[in-house]
């Protein structure tokens, strides 16, 4: 009894310690990653701190984004910035989302020269923005335009039919909360829609039209919705030159900036080097034997995409959910 009482003993002593050695290892990981943090992060706000090129990376859906047009605000105020390189690479998104940053990108250069870098893609909305740099660059292998606009709308009406399910409603007027998945579309309605396309791709037109060396004729040539490889949308007009970063800082030291400036990456607030909250808590929960967490998972699967709403810019929209 006495020999078994001294094994309890033992063993919630090593419990103790194994426990004491877990959380001390955590903690400790914890610490470093911070530490490691911060200090890439005074490195990072160093380098913005000297004069500099700043770089601004647009990819992925568009929509609007509150924290981009802030950075951009942040960089257009920036004494140390001398001039800016737009990395895009994007399918487009929703229309007011790229209105939204196009004025900003127009407001930055009135005080800096901008140029637009196209990396694999700048489509729609992704085109839009890159008009509104004052040079734009793209590889012969990009692809460019399909510029149009677009709104989808799903029709459930035979699945309501076959599982027995009908929709009442009473509404005011009847292109109220039209059109609707649970009713069919009537002439009407797509008339509505088809009025306010026409008016927002008038005005996407115009914005190309404004912005590029082409006449109006030139741009609704190529405004069709097509798509175009960067040696194609340069005879187009649609881009200026084929190439890459270093061609987009030779526009610039055309501008006056010092092509020998370093380029400063301007990421997302929680962005910098490899840890955000989002990072380390993942980091943290896999130490810990705790599974990732679940938003990654959804952005990993493309989940952002299920979720853009209004008035769409978006090429490929069969391919990717969304709609052009």
């Amino acid at each position: 009894m006495v020999t078994r009482a001294d094994d309890l003993i033992d063993r919630r002593s090593m419990r103790r310690k194994l426990t004491f050695w877990r959380v001390a290892t955590l903690l400790i990981a914890g610490i470093a990653l911070v530490s490691a943090s911060v200090w890439a992060m005074r490195d990072n706000l160093a380098g913005m701190g000297a004069p500099h090129i700043a770089k601004v990376r647009i990819d992925g859906a568009i929509t609007e984004d509150d924290e981009l047009l802030d950075r951009l605000e942040t960089i257009r105020k920036s004494a140390a910035v001398k001039g800016v390189i737009l990395s895009i690479d994007s399918p487009g998104g929703t229309t007011a989302g790229g209105e939204a940053i196009f004025e900003a990108v127009r407001k930055l250069a009135a005080d800096k020269p901008v140029v637009a870098q196209v990396g694999t893609l700048a489509a729609s909305a992704g085109y839009m923005i890159a008009s509104a740099a004052d040079h734009i660059v793209a590889r012969q292998s990009s692809i460019v335009g399909s510029i149009g606009v677009l709104v989808q709308f799903p029709d459930v009406t035979g699945l309501m039919e076959k599982i027995g399910v009908k929709l009442e409603e009473v509404k005011s007027s009847p292109l109220k909360a039209e059109p609707s998945p649970f009713n069919p579309t009537t002439d009407e309605e797509r008339a509505m829609l088809r009025s306010m396309i026409l008016d927002s791709y008038d005005w996407f037109v115009g914005l190309v039209d404004e912005r590029r060396p082409m006449t109006r004729s030139e741009v609704l040539a190529v405004a069709d919705g097509s798509v175009f490889t960067g040696r194609q949308a340069l005879q187009n007009k649609l881009v200026d030159e084929l190439g890459g970063e270093d061609q987009a800082i030779g526009w610039l030291a055309g501008k006056g900036v010092d092509g020998d400036l370093e380029i400063v990456e301007w990421k997302a607030k929680g962005g910098g080097w490899f840890l955000s909250s989002q990072s380390a808590a993942t980091i943290l929960g896999n130490l810990a034997g705790l599974p990732d967490q679940g938003a990654a998972l959804v952005k990993a699967l493309g989940g952002e995409r299920l979720f853009l709403d209004g008035l769409l810019s978006v090429w490929q929209p069969e391919k990717v959910g969304w709609g052009d």
